[in-house]
């Protein structure tokens, strides 16, 4: 069952007595929680039915006898257990979970780890409630999250702006979300599609002066804009850090590599094989012809080296701006 299934159900009333969600991603773990605390219980049915507990400070016998409790004057018990994976002998909870009450709902939060699919626990949970591992999305796996949570908020997003905001806040979900959820607000209800403005304007992210610009400087071999862009980097070093920036060269150059060995090169496969919107095949495609394999690889080399510089390795007194320009005017000539 995928995250938006349980979700769906949540809305529907359709609740699972164990809830166990585990993994890297926090954000849907935090959004299947806080769904659950805030809409199974009214207000007034909260304070005797709504239960807490943390990891760190729990013991297993006290959230097996709380969840064992019927609940007072309302239909459930809601148990949440936070910061799971601090919980010492959270196996126990198998003498629960092997036979839990249908009027309680214990929901366990287990981040950045996941149980031995071994123990007892797992295998009860699977048999009696709903157990969801989540993953960290792959960066290109953010750019289809951020379309898919505006379209069900009505709204679209031009390619180049969304990687425009990708590119600028990674792949925490929890932090795009809260920025999506910002501008949503901002901007006008008429105002349909977001593009590079929409995002300058309300996020402050500059549409000109980013490392999606200066990557289509460097497919154009435009020394002239590079150098802009650079500048506006120097002076925005907090805003534009250079290990990201050669970080974001190095993933784009290495995709320009595994095109020229790609056997099929149909825009569609491209794009599979790339892990790229079809809609920026093009400027791959532009790459691959001005950059030559034994060159690409000469430009992975050089962006090593310069990202051990950026860290002060081999570097005494040659500031980011500097190295920045050194390396983009080696790549393009």
């Amino acid at each position: 069952m995928k995250f938006e299934q349980v979700l769906a159900d949540l809305k529907n009333k359709k609740y699972k007595p164990v809830y166990f969600l585990m993994g890297d991603e926090p954000y849907f773990i935090d959004e299947i929680t806080n769904y659950i605390t805030e809409n199974v219980l009214t207000e007034s049915e909260k304070s005797f039915n709504q239960t807490i507990f943390y990891g760190k400070d729990a013991a297993v016998g006290d959230i097996i006898n709380t969840a064992r409790r019927f609940p007072m004057m309302s239909e459930y018990h809601v148990v949440v257990v936070r910061e799971a994976q601090y919980l010492k002998e959270i196996s126990n909870l198998s003498h629960y979970t092997d036979n839990p009450l249908k009027s309680t709902i214990l929901v366990i939060n287990y981040k950045y780890n996941v149980l031995d699919k071994r123990l007892k626990l797992y295998k009860s949970v699977l048999k009696n409630g709903i157990l969801l591992e989540f993953k960290k999305l792959y960066d290109y796996q953010v750019a289809e999250w951020v379309n898919t949570y505006l379209e069900n908020e009505g709204y679209k997003i031009d390619p180049s702006a969304c990687v425009l905001l990708t590119e600028f806040l990674g792949n925490d979900l929890g932090k795009i979300a809260g920025e999506l959820d910002k501008l949503i607000i901002a901007i006008d209800n008429k105002v349909k599609i977001i593009t590079p403005v929409t995002i300058e304007k309300n996020i402050g992210i500059s549409k000109d002066f980013n490392n999606f610009e200066l990557q289509k400087a460097i497919i154009e071999k435009d020394t002239l804009k590079a150098n802009r862009i650079i500048n506006y980097f120097d002076k925005n070093q907090k805003n534009n850090p250079l290990p990201l920036t050669i970080t974001s060269l190095y993933f784009f150059f290495t995709k320009v590599l595994t095109l020229h060995y790609a056997e099929n090169r149909s825009r569609n496969n491209l794009a599979a094989v790339l892990k790229v919107s079809s809609y920026f095949v093009s400027d791959y495609q532009k790459a691959a012809r001005l950059y030559s394999v034994e060159r690409i690889k000469r430009i992975i080399s050089m962006l090593r080296e310069y990202d051990l510089k950026s860290k002060g390795i081999g570097n005494l007194n040659t500031p980011p701006g500097g190295l920045l320009k050194e390396l983009v005017y080696k790549i393009i000539h």
